[in-house]
């Protein structure tokens, strides 16, 4: 059974297609609807690849040197480590699939405890949690590690997640929005 998720400040729409508890931990699916100007920042994934399958519209895949437009029917996989970012640089929606593999229930969780915040008006304007602990609970449990000069941050991002796991918060924020 799909779920789907929306963050009402950007209006993004993610469905889960295919989840990592329902395929023995391969893979976890996503469609996903994404505004115009919206997307992420430079970031990395030790724990798994990223494939995106562009359905409509087009998907800027931004890499460390370069930038690759993803048109209708296209796709480009992303390995493990290589920094990256995606945005929809058009001025229509734009509709993909991406594919994680091995399939990461922290991803998962992670994608619906920042659209509730989101929904909540916990995060800001571009869906970021205003809470410090938010944040370092989203980023460790999802691996989405920044690049340059943000990736110094990781060792204080794992301290604030051990601090939120000790006072029970990360249990909330996936009891809250996870179920």
């Amino acid at each position: 059974m799909s779920r789907t998720i929306v963050n009402p400040l950007i209006k993004d729409e993610v469905t889960f297609t295919q989840t990592a508890s329902g395929t023995n931990g391969r893979t976890t699916a996503l469609l996903v609807k994404l505004m115009p100007g919206g997307g992420t920042p430079l970031h990395y994934h030790r724990n798994f690849e990223e494939t995106f399958v562009v359905l409509e519209g087009q998907l800027t895949i931004e890499l460390r040197n370069r930038k690759i437009v993803l048109m209708e029917g296209q796709d480009y996989t992303v390995e493990r480590m290589d920094i990256h970012g995606f945005s929809n640089q058009s001025n229509k929606e734009t509709i993909f699939t991406t594919i994680i593999r091995p399939g990461s229930k922290g991803f998962e969780n992670a994608l619906c405890i920042l659209y509730g915040l989101a929904g909540d008006k916990r995060t800001n304007e571009k869906g970021i949690p205003l809470n410090i602990l938010d944040l370092a609970v989203v980023s460790k449990m999802s691996d989405m590690r920044q690049a340059g000069a943000g990736k110094a941050l990781w060792p204080l991002i794992t301290v604030l997640d051990m601090i939120a796991r000790i006072t029970g918060l990360r249990k909330r924020l996936v009891n809250r929005y996870c179920s």
